[in-house]
């Protein structure tokens, strides 16, 4: 039954106090404008009839008002057809998106994920296809390492391509975060990859001031602005660059390729000598190219990182993988940092994180959680959040490790002698030498004491074409698909086990009623007991055996009537 609205009937009493009340205000009222002399607006006397050009005056005034209420029939029509196109617009977009629902309904997941697939713009397939526009329109390709780890920011697979491919294209490597590594190691380093590439020393800047920029807030009022916004090594990568423009007798275009966070856009923003590219700690900032014209000589391609091949080490996947931290699984960032402090001096670990002896890479983590505070309820350690920062320490600039060049040089199946020296022509490599002197010089490093040694993994295994990329999405559906259909195939067995359990115990009811003949009473009633009891058993015996092993614990209701 529906609820009745309540009665507006009230008392008497009620209702005169109300009306007194009302009587009381507007008596106020009256007085308070009294005493302000409001009083009511003058009638318009109009014009006088012994006015001259009286007619003609009322006529103007006609006029006159014709016109303002014409003016505002117009506004109206014109609002009017304001609402009617916002009306038309709303009900297109309402249109399209029903229209969109249906056509999702209809298509299969399959296809849905396809599609989607081709709008991502953080696919993998999406990364490696701008990647390949960028290697197909340059003329030098510009590989950018991490001096910390030199050897494993190397990608076999993309120094084949272009070596490979034809069409006078030149490589370049550029020895990027050579301020985070000691002196000697910078040295050694050049000398072992000059021998391969020609390879330019660099250090970007981390931070250009632009209006772009974010004001600085008081709580980063530490940080130093004149180290993050010095670039060393930018004149001689622009001498070489426009030393070899000059004998191509053309226009060239640089294409800046590598893994993420080693420093990709902010050598394009060195170079240009302001912020010219988005730059940021999370991995795959540039998802797609970005052209920069230095001068009229040299045009800049940034790309998208390249994506790291699944059948790395866990080492290698946690440094050099295109997802972000983040958004990825605690699992697999905590076999990344237990790689990574596997591949340390544990000595050194403790001494840069300030914390005591640690037996494994979780009772690390633990410490350090406890050190710094993150804890969850109850006081226990977060080790998950604290694996996360772990790694976005090693990735970005904050910590400062390095790597020993290997003590046997052989160069890879795909760099013969002659092609070396084929990369090396157009490039002045004394002078090259020379800069790159200058340029480790010019800058402050860390002592070997205060940075950490690191056991490098050796090259990276990288995805270059977009047909070998296996997205995770797809790798998930596929398994779906195959628990779906081992699912229906149990079921279909457990169908057929079920029927013939069935007929079993039909024939075992036909064979005791066959003993005992309707007409007849049964002589020896205890006969009769043990050959049912006799035939339970079996029946029970018969399904549990034909059962599947996830109803063993089910409940048989047969044996109670037994």
């Amino acid at each position: 039954a529906e609820l009745r609205k309540a009665s507006k009937r009230l008392s008497c009493h009620k209702r005169y106090k109300i009306q007194k009340k009302i009587r009381e205000h507007h008596r106020k009222v009256r007085k308070e404008a009294k005493k302000r002399g409001h009083k009511k607006p003058k009638k318009d006397p109009g014009i006088p009839s012994a006015a001259p050009f009286k007619e003609e005056l009322l006529r103007e005034a006609e006029q006159r008002k014709q016109r303002l209420e014409e003016l505002k029939q117009k506004q109206k029509l014109n609002r009017q057809k304001e609402h009617e196109k916002k009306r038309k617009l709303e009900a297109k977009k309402n249109a399209a998106k029903i229209k969109e629902k249906a056509e999702g309904k209809e298509s299969s997941g399959k296809s849905k994920g396809k599609t989607n697939k081709l709008l991502n713009k953080n696919s993998k397939k999406s990364f490696c296809r701008e990647l390949m526009k960028v290697l197909e329109a340059s003329d030098v390709v510009l590989e950018v390492l991490d001096a910390r780890d030199p050897m494993g920011c190397r990608c076999p697979q993309l120094e084949q391509a272009v070596t490979c491919s034809g069409g006078n294209k030149k490589l370049l490597l550029v020895l990027n975060k050579i301020d985070l590594v000691p002196n000697d190691n910078v040295e050694k380093w050049l000398n072992y990859l000059k021998k391969e590439f020609p390879t330019v020393a660099f250090k970007s800047a981390t931070m250009m001031k632009d209006k772009t920029m974010e004001q600085v807030t008081k709580r980063r009022a530490r940080v130093d602005f004149s180290e993050t916004s010095q670039y060393f090594g930018s004149k001689c990568l622009l001498k070489l660059l426009q030393e070899y423009s000059k004998t191509q007798d053309k226009a060239i275009q640089v294409g800046v390729v590598g893994f993420p966070n080693v420093g990709k856009s902010s050598i394009i923003n060195s170079l240009k000598g302001k912020r010219a590219c988005n730059v940021g700690l999370a991995r795959g900032v540039t998802k797609s190219v970005q052209t920069v014209h230095l001068d009229k000589q040299t045009k800049m391609l940034d790309s998208p990182s390249i994506i790291a091949d699944p059948s790395n080490s866990a080492l290698a996947l946690a440094l050099r993988s295109v997802i972000d931290t983040e958004g990825s699984d605690s699992a697999e960032v905590l076999e990344g940092v237990n790689a990574i402090i596997n591949h340390c001096s544990k000595q050194q670990v403790m001494m840069h994180y300030n914390i005591p002896d640690f037996r494994d890479p979780e009772e690390f983590l633990s410490l350090l959680a406890q050190k710094r505070g993150m804890l969850k309820k109850g006081g226990v350690p977060d080790i998950e959040s604290m694996a996360k920062l772990v790694l976005c320490d090693w990735t970005g600039a904050r910590i400062k490790y390095y790597s020993q060049p290997p003590g046997f040089q052989k160069p890879p199946p795909y760099l013969t002698e002659q092609k070396i020296a084929e990369l090396q022509e157009g490039f002045n490599l004394s002078n090259l030498e020379q800069e790159n002197s200058n340029t480790v010089q010019a800058l402050k490093h860390p002592s070997p004491a205060s940075s950490i040694v690191f056991q490098s993994a050796g090259m990276t295994n990288g995805t270059i074409e977009e047909n070998k990329v296996v997205e995770e999405g797809s790798e998930w559906e596929n398994m779906e698909t195959s628990k779906e259909e081992e699912e229906e195939e149990e079921f279909t067995e457990s169908d057929d086990d079920e029927e013939d359990v069935e007929e079993d115990d039909d024939d075992d009811v036909e064979e005791v009623t066959r003993k005992a003949k309707p007409g007849k009473r049964q002589t020896n009633p205890a006969l009769y007991k043990e050959q049912m009891a006799g035939n339970e058993r079996s029946r029970s015996l018969s399904f549990s055996l034909d059962k599947p092993a996830d109803e063993d614990d089910a409940y048989d209701f047969n044996t109670d009537y037994v």
